[in-house]
């Protein structure tokens, strides 16, 4: 089985994909723009061999990339990315090569655009907040006329909380509308008020769960984004959920196959008419790759087991040869630099002692919604991670 994988250094840790595979004997082959010295050892060692692209927005380098090792190894079985920005050039890449596994361009529409989604989690009995993919100042002051204010604004075709805004008045939609970029299209949608949750998991052929999970958001990335304050949430345990249920349902309604999957939707604070009552689930966004901020690595620690190795048997077998029982919520602690805390980090090292998994230092590109630096902590239950989170986020007042 040959595969090839969009960009495997980055993020660095995906080189955990490319080693699950070729431990099981998958010839992984990665393209990139990075040089290879740049590669860290982990991702060299994972990869039978590289080609680096001088840009991997340039379809045709890519092309030619997918043309040598075709000539070299044969017929390409997969590509993967996990990666939002690549599912569009992995998707033209199985369309123009014949590759028979995946998402061609057409499939990928309803998993890519906002607007389209909404169709999809109507089918899955799923309500949604209001739209209007709006064309002109006009249309989109008459929905804030339908729907009243607070508006939420962001690009229709987007990756994660980039180019989000949240606009309270007239005075806002006015200053948005002279910076608007009218070659991108823009979706608005009535504000919802909750919080985030995410189910997140691993499909086989058939559509049919692996292993999921599910991580409530403590703040809202849009606000992290443009505000740069910090980022925290933390896993729920799903068996028995609704979560699980409806997210079910979803996956189903999408027919995501063979997908390592990131669903996220709306939890209500407060009951919202056309919706429903508080407490109630309500659909978001749909991702068809694996979810960020370290969201693999702690799936792994909840479940005791390792998703690198399950994704791999997924594509090879088509099945998973454990049967995952989550023991742990695990948290997400991410502080901002310039913001003072309390607690420094070896008093936070010390109080939690086995219960801190890891202290991670995020890349620049990806901190604005991440932020700067990282602890992982795992408990035993929701209100025990909830109180270790508190603590290493708390300010110092002085």
């Amino acid at each position: 089985m040959n595969l090839v994988f969009i960009s495997p250094n980055f993020p660095t840790y995906y080189w955990n994909f490319c080693k699950s595979l070729r431990e099981r004997g998958v010839t992984v082959l990665g393209i990139g723009d990075a040089p290879y010295d740049d590669l860290v050892n982990e991702t060299r060692e994972s990869l039978v061999e590289y080609y680096r692209v001088n840009n991997l927005q340039n379809y045709d380098e890519v092309y030619r990339a997918m043309g040598f090792f075709i000539g070299k190894y044969g017929r390409i079985d997969y590509i993967e990315s996990q990666n939002e920005f690549w599912l569009e050039l992995e998707a033209k890449l199985r369309e123009d090569f014949n590759i028979h596994h995946g998402l061609r361009p057409k499939e990928l529409e309803v998993m890519k655009y906002k607007s389209k989604m909404k169709e999809i989690y109507k089918k899955a009995n799923v309500p949604t907040a209001r739209y209007k993919v709006f064309k002109n100042d006009e249309e989109l002051y008459e929905f804030c006329k339908e729907v009243g204010f607070p508006i939420v604004v962001k690009p229709d075709n987007g990756v994660g909380a980039a180019s989000t805004y949240k606009l309270k008045n007239k005075k806002q939609v006015s200053e948005f509308l002279t910076s608007w970029d009218r070659d991108v299209s823009f979706i608005a949608e009535e504000f919802v008020n909750g919080h985030v949750e995410t189910f997140d998991g691993i499909t086989d052929s058939k559509a049919n769960i692996l292993i999921c999970t599910s991580h409530v958001m403590m703040q809202s990335i849009m606000d992290i984004v443009n505000e740069g304050g910090d980022t925290s949430f933390y896993g729920q345990i799903v068996e028995g959920s609704d979560i699980k249920e409806v997210g079910t349902r979803v996956v189903k309604a999408f027919d995501a196959r063979q997908k390592f999957f990131h669903f996220e939707f709306f939890r209500l604070d407060k009951d919202k008419e056309g919706l429903g009552k508080k407490g109630d689930l309500v659909g978001l966004e749909v991702n068809m790759r694996a979810p960020g901020a370290y969201i693999p690595d702690m799936m792994n620690y909840s479940y005791n087991a390792n998703v690198y190795d399950i994704f791999a048997d997924m594509l090879i077998y088509d099945r998973c040869f454990i049967e995952p029982k989550q023991q742990y919520c695990i948290g997400y602690a991410g502080r901002r630099n310039g913001l003072k805390y309390k607690h420094h980090s070896q008093q936070i090292r010390m109080k939690y002692k086995n219960q801190l998994i890891s202290h991670e230092i995020v890349p620049e590109v990806l901190s604005a919604a991440m932020a700067n630096q990282v602890y992982l902590l795992r408990a035993k239950n929701e209100q025990e991670i909830k109180r270790m989170i508190r603590y290493v986020l708390e300010k110092d007042k002085e």
